[in-house]
């Protein structure tokens, strides 16, 4: 059966149409974790669809690198819908929104993009790739995102949007808010790296149950 016609690569595709259209209709750079998330996932995206149509397979490449992936963009999606948005329904907006381009950008980069990269986890081979040792690594580009967001800053007082995010701001309340934000987030973020390996030892328990039908 030719790769061409297995739902694997055209959920794949879709991966990258979202994540493209977002940064396309957007005007966010890459002073915004959102942004970086999505390059990160496009750029994954991309080789994981050459690799798979060049080797005629169903696994995507770089195994490590997809679960990294998958946590960056989950944790712009829950950010966004949580923290940013406080949970307001997106759907609205994208019909009478006052900038109906920038309200699709963020629709395709913050709820689009992040589902099907779960579902893609979730549902899609290889399986039992990531390990709980690659937590640290994974860790380290959202850690090092903030630090350098912090750092930036203070070097550079005329940085055009030096926080981009409230949590990051120190303006108001200070650095020792700003730290039990951090503080805070880092504990989320490895809940939600322990998710991701978690959704991948479930996805080989329902490619059990699903057996011998394919991905």
């Amino acid at each position: 059966m030719s790769v061409w016609t297995r739902p694997a690569l055209w959920l794949r595709l879709a991966v990258v149409v979202s994540a493209g259209l977002g940064l396309v209709l957007g005007t966010g750079s890459l002073v915004y974790f959102t942004v970086d998330s999505n390059v990160i996932v496009l750029g994954y995206f991309i080789g994981a669809v050459y690799w798979m149509v060049q080797r005629d397979t169903v696994d995507a490449p770089a195994p490590r690198l997809r679960g990294a992936a998958t946590l960056y963009i989950t944790i712009t999606g829950l950010v966004a819908h949580i923290l940013l948005n406080k949970g307001v329904n997106p759907l609205p907006g994208l019909v009478d929104g006052a900038d109906l381009r920038q309200e699709w950008s963020s629709f395709f980069l913050h709820y689009v993009t992040p589902v099907l990269v779960l579902t893609d986890w979730l549902c899609l081979k290889p399986r039992n790739a990531s390990r709980w040792k690659d937590l640290p690594l994974w860790l380290a580009f959202p850690l090092g995102y903030a630090a350098v967001t912090l750092v930036r800053a203070a070097a550079f007082p005329d940085f055009p949007n030096k926080y981009p995010y409230f949590f990051l701001d120190p303006s108001e309340k200070g650095y020792g808010w700003v730290s039990l934000q951090v503080v805070q987030l880092t504990f989320e973020f490895v809940a939600l790296a322990a998710l991701v390996v978690g959704l991948d030892r479930l996805g080989t328990l329902v490619a059990r149950r699903l057996r011998p039908v394919e991905a």
